[in-house]
């Protein structure tokens, strides 16, 4: 592995979003029109493309490190990097007419929309923090930061429900990566004996070195503490409880962010523990095939019975994120390959999904119950076509992105024998098609409900050109991977390789 290039880009990452959160608080009460909103985009855009730049040194081949070996950026952190200041721009563009619109309605204050862009701000800067620190304490703390930034956008609107979930999403979320805090501990504990004389157990590059090392039974409470807080961050069965309210109270830009963005930390923090020990331990690869089994099915057979548009998508992550653990609890380079994919492939769809439903709540007064809806197409084609193609790829149909990253973690799982789970991931998959696709029917081609018929002809049209921008260029991207999926193959195998050349090391 090459020499690690000392840098000050991730610091700028992680600094440059925390320290505009509060500028933006200071600045958003001025008198000038759009000041938050307009310094919100203007840190966000210089974000990417410092990111850009970032991962542009990363792909080349290197690793990238600051304050000597705390903060780490190799492949799957570049990664990540890339869809979170890519996503946040994109969810942020449909948050400046959405939330407008909420402001007009009377549901929010002027004050509470510059704490809602500082928040997005905070969000972001907790979130390249998170996959950039190399040291396995400062992950959960990081961790945790994102679950506080995220629990006050989620108990946004102070309504009694929104409160609830928010209290529900933090007390969850906290004890579940508490445990993970404790599988730590234990990992360390065990590890720190047989490490050579300088190197750190608390640093995630180490992990490789005391895979092997560490006691058996050990290992394998520490990894399933470890298991059950990741997962409860992702939201899979059963520690999913706070996902569907969290995910419907929340206002619809930040289900977005909640659905594409925040459970794939869980994700991140298994492949960057958990799957370095699935090598050593085969009954680690079999745990987590029954978790994620028991997920996507029970996931999407609760989101089959949702007449709640919101939390039909969000039963819908909890199916979809388990297709990601599945991948990486396989600890191969096809399954976390196909895993990666699959991440990137959710965030872009869930992104898009959640984000139409904003639309067509916008449109239609906040309607956002499918027996409330009904004959959108005609009046709204710009947001059906991007809803059909987020129901279509979601479900793995060819030719979208969704369809290439299912059947290489089929290809994955099957590789290893587990032909019990491949069979429950294909069906999952076909049961999630016909749960969208008759969605998509109902509130887009359906006979018009009295609810639509209600409201005032000429009232109901589509969205403003900055509210549909996002949507469809997702839904254009979900057709551009899946009819020419190269695109994404270097960026993937690079991330990839970064996990494996960590466990690697525990055989050198």
């Amino acid at each position: 592995m090459a020499e690690p290039i000392q840098s000050f880009l991730p610091l700028i990452l992680i600094l440059l979003p925390i320290l505009g959160a509060i500028f933006t608080v200071l600045f958003g009460f001025s008198k000038f029109k759009n000041a938050r909103e307009i310094t919100t985009l203007i840190i966000l855009v210089v974000e990417f493309f410092v990111a850009i730049r970032l991962a542009a040194i990363v792909f080349a081949g290197n690793t990238v490190t600051a304050l000597g070996q705390g903060i780490f950026v190799d492949g799957l952190s570049a990664l990540i990097i890339l869809l979170v200041d890519g996503m946040v721009i994109l969810i942020t563009l449909q948050s400046i007419r959405y939330m407008k619109h909420e402001r007009e309605l009377g549901l929010v204050t002027d004050g509470r929309l510059t704490l809602y862009y500082a928040l997005i701000l905070l969000f972001t800067g907790t979130m390249n923090w998170t996959v950039s620190t190399n040291h396995m304490v400062m992950l959960y703390v990081a961790m945790e930061g994102t679950t506080l930034a995220t629990a006050l956008l989620v108990a946004f609107y102070r309504k009694r429900a929104s409160l609830e979930a928010g209290y529900k999403y933090v007390l969850l979320v906290v004890v579940g990566i508490t445990f993970a805090l404790l599988g730590i501990v234990l990992i360390f504990s065990a590890a720190y004996p047989h490490l050579k004389v300088g190197a750190h157990a608390l640093l995630l590059t180490e992990i490789g070195r005391i895979a092997q090392l560490i006691p058996k039974n050990i290992a394998l409470l520490g990894v399933a503490f470890m298991t059950v807080g990741f997962a409860t961050k992702a939201g899979l069965v059963p520690f999913h409880a706070w996902l569907p309210d969290a995910h419907s109270e929340a206002p619809s830009p930040i289900s977005a962010l909640l659905s594409g963005l925040i459970i794939n930390i869980g994700a991140y923090a298994l492949a960057r523990t958990v799957t370095i020990f699935a090598p050593t331990y085969n009954s680690i690869v079999i745990f987590i095939a029954i978790l994620s089994s028991a997920s996507m099915l029970i996931g999407i057979f609760l989101a089959l019975v949702q007449d709640d548009l919101k939390r039909m998508l969000a039963y819908s992550s909890v199916s979809q994120i388990a297709y990601v653990f599945e991948g990486l609890g396989l600890g191969t380079y096809l399954g976390i390959y196909g895993g990666l994919f699959h991440l990137v492939n959710h965030t872009l769809i869930k992104g898009l999904l959640f984000m139409s439903v904003g639309a067509i709540m916008y449109a239609t007064g906040g309607l956002r119950k499918i027996s409330q809806l009904g004959g959108l197409a005609k009046k709204m084609p710009i947001t059906a076509f991007c809803f059909v193609v987020g129901a279509l790829a979601i479900g793995g149909l060819p030719p979208f992105n969704g369809f290439m990253s299912k059947f290489t973690l089929f290809f994955a799982v099957g590789e290893q024998g587990i032909y019990w789970a491949m069979v429950i991931s294909i069906l999952t998959g076909l049961l999630t098609l016909a749960c969208l696709v008759s969605a998509a029917y109902r509130v887009f081609w359906r006979a018009p409900s009295k609810a639509i018929n209600d409201l005032e002809n000429g009232e109901l049209k589509e969205v403003p050109f900055l509210m549909y921008f996002s949507i469809v260029l997702l839904a254009l991207l979900c057709i551009l991977i899946g009819v020419y999926p190269q695109i994404l193959y270097p960026i993937l195998d690079n991330a990839t390789r970064a996990v494996l050349s960590i466990w690697s090391l525990g055989s050198v």
